[in-house]
């Protein structure tokens, strides 16, 4: 039996899991799903805020549904014992390299993106960002303090075959869909993005039916502004990525209503929102679960191989939001029913066809 592992973590997270596990329990009655710690409820319980048990677990049922993780409850701990090393941990354990955020401006959502209707009317693309490398990963690191003054140190560091797997990523992706990948870099400046490019180019030969553009990651971030749907498939650096993805997410009108996959070579997969715990709505049901549920959307797609009910997940919440239903954070008005947490995730279960 397939098995996932769901790991719902901190602030909001347990509420939007709790839906989006109901949605893939509808469409996939045969999947078994089990459910521990991470994040800053791991380190109340377990003292760490991922435990080796629960890596161990990971690693058996090799796909993971995650809620968030975070909250100012921990913030003063220390940066290696904090409730995001236990995120980082995992995408570094299950080896899951790739990271692909997808966002796409619904016609009936087109007035809730904080920009003018024009500027985002056709938006669908998707960031591929590499996950396991790069400024969050490089040694050396952390605090190096010299003859009286503080410092401290972070390092860029890729190797080309880190470079080209996670090109090959983007190109597939960009098969399917309009052909084009942008590769996002600083390599007027940076060594590292200078290197980055020269091993994409390397890769984009062996993809002669997709074109290749190249972009500035700042002048990229003024264009998502200005002309988002020119964007197909961006190809990020680590941190590029990071960045990039939560202004990709912000144009589409809320943080809750984009999902994510990170995938790895072996059939493994975490599939999560990208935004956070929200502790100041946790436990309100105020969350909006849109962007969970479409997590297991892309579960079904790159991890179960269900593309028709990956599908099915997708028609049901677009029709709901069609339907004028809506959560706080996608907005009221004339003709929109605002809903809580339980009460859209019902509504996605009935709208599943």
């Amino acid at each position: 039996m397939t098995r996932v592992l769901v790991l719902p973590g901190d602030g909001i997270g347990p509420e939007v899991t709790a839906e989006a596990a109901a949605v893939l329990r509808a469409v996939a009655p045969d999947v078994q799903l089990e459910e521990a710690l991470i994040g800053g409820c791991a380190i109340d319980r377990e003292g760490a805020p991922l435990s080796d048990a629960t890596v161990a677990r990971a690693k058996e049922c090799g796909l993971v549904l995650l809620g968030a993780v975070g909250g100012p409850k921990w913030d003063k701990l220390p940066p290696s014992t904090r409730p995001e090393r236990g995120l980082l941990r995992i995408r570094k354990e299950l080896e899951l390299y790739a990271n692909l955020r997808p966002a796409t401006v619904l016609k009936s959502l087109a007035d809730a993106s904080p920009l003018r209707r024009e500027c985002v009317e056709g938006v669908d693309l998707v960031v591929v960002r590499e996950l396991t490398g790069g400024i969050y990963y490089g040694e050396p690191r952390g605090r190096a303090d010299k003859d009286g003054v503080r410092r401290a140190l972070n390092t860029e560091v890729y190797d080309e075959h880190e470079v080209a797997r996670i090109a090959r990523v983007a190109f597939r992706a960009a098969q399917g869909r309009k052909k084009l990948v942008t590769n996002i870099h600083k390599a007027n400046v940076l060594e590292v993005c200078a290197f980055w490019n020269e091993i994409v180019e390397e890769v984009a030969r062996g993809f002669p039916d997709v074109r290749l553009e190249h972009q500035l990651v700042d002048s990229a971030a003024m264009v998502l502004l200005r002309d988002a749907p020119k964007f197909d498939v961006l190809l990020c650096p680590n941190m590029f990525g990071d960045i990039l993805s939560d202004e990709a997410a912000m144009i589409t009108g809320s943080l809750g209503m984009l999902p994510s996959a990170s995938l790895g070579d072996a059939g493994r997969g975490l599939f999560e929102p990208i935004h956070g715990s929200a502790p100041d709505i946790a436990g309100q049901d105020k969350a909006n679960p849109l962007a969970a549920i479409l997590s297991v959307a892309m579960l079904l797609d790159h991890g179960l191989a269900r593309p028709k009910d990956a599908a099915r997940v997708r028609r049901a919440v677009e029709s709901v939001i069609e339907a004028g239903y809506r959560t706080g954070d996608l907005g009221r008005g004339p003709g929109l029913t605002v809903l809580g947490t339980r009460a859209m995730g019902a509504r996605v279960r009935e709208a599943l066809v």
